[in-house]
């Protein structure tokens, strides 16, 4: 499958209705996201059980803003609607699916369970 085109406007729903989305924050003029793109395109075809998508930050200002994009490209990994992944950089296709592994292999249950107990710390500290 394809990567597709994320806007503010099919965001939430591509993210609420998948159980893995690997965003990349782009823009037209970055070099950088200009050599990602075939690495990140070829993945998407190889993995059609994953949501590949990409976020033009010029366009989509207001996304790149919301997940406070400093630097392009970016990758930022949904699972069951948590980020669990996000970093600057363009990667190697090697170090692509090493992360994609990665993403498969987490134990969502526990993931949950470590974001409550840093927010009820949170909370107690406060």
């Amino acid at each position: 499958m394809a990567a597709i085109d994320l806007t503010k406007e099919n965001f939430e729903e591509t993210i609420n209705n998948n159980d893995i989305v690997l965003l990349d924050f782009w823009a037209e003029w970055c070099g950088p996201c200009k050599s990602f793109k075939p690495v990140f395109e070829a993945a998407a075809e190889k993995y059609p059980d994953i949501v590949f998508a990409k976020i033009d930050t010029e366009a989509e200002q207001e996304l790149a803003a919301m997940f406070q994009i400093r630097s392009i490209p970016t990758l930022m990994a949904f699972r069951e609607k948590v980020v669990i992944f996000s970093q600057p950089g363009a990667l190697q296709a090697s170090q692509l699916e090493q992360l994609i592994e990665q993403i498969k292999d987490l134990d969502m249950d526990q993931v949950r369970k470590e974001i409550e107990e840093q927010q009820n710390q949170q909370q107690e500290n406060a």
